[in-house]
């Protein structure tokens, strides 16, 4: 069945954008938008989504707000916030609120649809990562498919030969890195490395099938 996406930006432009980004996937279809705020929860209860793309910042109901009255009142639609803004405190609100992911309106329209499938899979993609502060109850709460990418990382492969070894896109394997990143507290591939081996995170070694995506 096709993921079913609702959009909602005040800026019909970027609506416009949205839609043909996605027209060409068959996996996608998008089953309403909103303008404002306030059409967002009519829209959701008229179309029934799977996932909202919402902006940020929407005329007459905020973005925030709107976002809370989701999680609210139809739980079980994912949202992912669409914005112009990179500032880690809106990216912090977002993801602390119940956002299943925060995407840059300068995303390459060719991996947005891959953003979207991502958080219809609950793997949070933030961009830029967040700062250099390890909460210490998500030092191990890494998936199996982010322990996959990051034993791989730990032996020295780019993101190139991770795709190939995995069978799934370089892009999917940036979104999983972006994961590790924010979950470790760390900005970077060789960051996280050092931070799982001075931790015991992970066995580089461990067999791939024990790990498969």
């Amino acid at each position: 069945m096709a993921l079913r996406i609702a959009l909602a930006d005040d800026h019909r432009l970027t609506l416009d954008g949205v839609r043909r980004a996605l027209a060409e996937e068959p996996d996608i279809e998008v089953v309403g938008e909103a303008y404002s705020g306030q059409d967002v929860l009519p829209l959701i209860r008229e179309t029934e989504p799977d996932v909202v793309l919402l902006d940020v910042h929407m005329p007459k109901v905020d973005g925030f707000v709107c976002l809370d009255l989701i999680r609210k009142n139809h739980p079980n639609v994912k949202v992912v916030m669409f914005s112009a803004s990179t500032t880690a405190e809106d990216i912090e609100t977002a993801l602390r609120r119940g956002a299943s992911a925060y995407i840059l309106k300068t995303v390459n329209p060719l991996d947005l649809a891959a953003a979207i499938r991502q958080s219809a899979d609950e793997t949070v993609y933030s961009a830029p990562p967040r700062p250099d502060v390890v909460r210490a109850e998500e030092q191990s709460d890494l998936t199996d498919r982010e322990r996959t990418v990051l034993a791989a990382v730990m032996r020295g492969l780019p993101n190139k030969a991770i795709s190939k070894e995995l069978w799934v896109t370089e892009q999917t394997v940036k979104f999983h890195l972006s994961n590790i990143y924010r979950k470790l507290g760390v900005p970077n591939r060789t960051a996280a490395v050092r931070f799982a081996q001075e931790h015991s995170l992970i066995d580089a070694s461990e067999p791939q099938e024990a790990l498969a995506v």
